[in-house]
């Protein structure tokens, strides 16, 4: 038995780790497993205590690739970071990822995961062309959007739940290069961030930085095109680490105040235009190893929520009010308008709306009290949380904001669980 925490670092339980194959056989009636690929899940959705995880990141192999129609078929253990650091200086990039590279293909679909071009490109299901799924009784179901489609909306978002994802067909993007003309624009208050969101939507890329200490809602609006323009200096190819977990989180009230007034000065005070390469301006954190350990031994918790545009402003307002007021701020905030497309997963998560993302050091049952209070705020807004996040939704909220789980229930594969299935759907 091997002790695996998720990246939040709130847990570190023992689990059975077996490098997947797919000549095995997974079920096994008495012990659930679940897939994993590179626990970047910030919550429980990679996690199954006591139970058997079978390790995906050997299932890596990249099988085909059209460079005429850009269509890349690949193994679901492959790391977005391997397939851009590859396909990048030939001209090629996915469309779609997550703020960290060091995601697997199946956990990216799993988790139907999005970035900063939603409103452009949507998800990554938008660009996924088939997938493979292999089901613990031994069955293989090739699905699209369009043969066999009911299983395809199931397993993209569907944490997991499903079968193994073994392997999928994506549709990369052409390039005219690895860089980015960026623009970062300052915003003192939500309504001018709204003003400029609406104004950037000929931006391929954009997301803000949100300063939610204060109560005004001041921040950091960044967009940015893809050019072929280079820009000066070489890109590191390594990168510093936090080596140890402190005892205690070093995010508290004197750092957060103090670090959120720097790097709103500094950032003001750069060049509003510039060139960034695509590594930094996608994946910033990227270039701290391990620095999920600044958050201390007890971990951290990031709460993702999507409200619908006729209540965002509303309610991130009062939820910007609520953090702090609590005095529980978090100096990770990253606020987005998302596009007009809706996830069509049956636990599909983005959507037409703004997503507003924190990370909180583990402060215990103070913590806790402050998310309940952000509950109420997103229900009554008529939001959601995002599952890849989540670590500690009641079973009520999660049954009251995905209204498809009835029918996702159909697709479960009986010999798959994990924390986060037991959780919220019972087994």
């Amino acid at each position: 038995m091997v002790k695996v925490s998720s990246w939040g670092l709130l847990t570190n339980d023992e689990h059975d780790v077996r490098p997947f194959s797919q000549d095995l056989k997974l079920h096994n009636s008495s012990v659930k497993s679940l897939a994993a690929g590179l626990e970047r899940s910030y919550g429980d959705a990679g996690l199954n205590p006591d139970g058997v995880l079978w390790s995906t990141t050997f299932l890596n192999k990249l099988i085909s690739f059209d460079p005429d129609l850009g269509v890349l078929t690949v193994e679901a253990g492959i790391s977005l970071k391997e397939i851009q650091d590859l396909f990048v200086p030939r001209g090629w990039s996915l469309p779609v990822t997550p703020g960290t590279e060091y995601v697997t293909v199946g956990g990216a679909i799993a988790n139907d995961v999005h970035g900063k071009s939603h409103h452009m490109y949507g998800s990554f299901s938008d660009n996924l062309i088939s997938l493979t799924l292999l089901r613990t009784d031994g069955e293989t179901i090739v699905s699209s959007p369009e043969d066999n489609s009911n299983w395809f909306w199931a397993t993209v978002g569907g944490i997991g739940l499903t079968g193994v994802i073994i392997s999928a067909q994506l549709q990369l993007q052409k390039i005219p290069g690895p860089w980015l003309a960026t623009e970062t624009l300052t915003f003192p208050n939500l309504t001018e961030f709204f003003e400029i969101s609406n104004e950037s939507a000929a931006w391929e890329n954009s997301v803000s930085w949100i300063d939610c200490v204060g109560v005004g809602g001041r921040g950091l609006f960044m967009r940015g095109n893809r050019t072929s323009e280079i820009g000066k200096g070489k890109i590191s190819h390594s990168s510093p680490s936090v080596p140890v977990t402190p005892p205690f989180s070093l995010v508290n009230a004197l750092t957060l105040r103090v670090f959120n007034e720097l790097y709103f000065r500094m950032n003001s005070l750069k060049k509003e235009k510039g060139l960034q390469h695509y590594k930094k301006y996608f994946y910033p954190l990227d270039g701290i190893q391990n620095w999920n350990r600044i958050y201390g031994k007890r971990g951290f918790y990031q709460y993702q929520s999507v409200i619908p545009p006729e209540s965002a402003k509303a309610a991130t307002e009062e939820m910007l009010k609520t953090i702090s007021k609590a005095k529980e701020g978090s100096f990770l905030a990253v606020l987005k308008t998302f596009g007009e497309r809706k996830s069509r997963g049956l636990l599909g998560f983005p959507g037409p709306g703004t997503t507003l993302a924190l990370d909180f050091p583990n402060r215990g049952e103070s913590t806790l009290k402050l998310f309940d209070r952000l509950d109420s705020i997103v229900l009554s807004a008529g939001g959601k949380l995002y599952l890849a996040k989540d670590a500690r939704m009641s079973r009520e909220m999660f049954e009251a904001t995905y209204p498809r789980i009835s029918e996702f229930s159909a697709f479960r594969d009986p010999g798959i669980s994990s924390a986060m299935s037991r959780r919220l759907l019972g087994s």
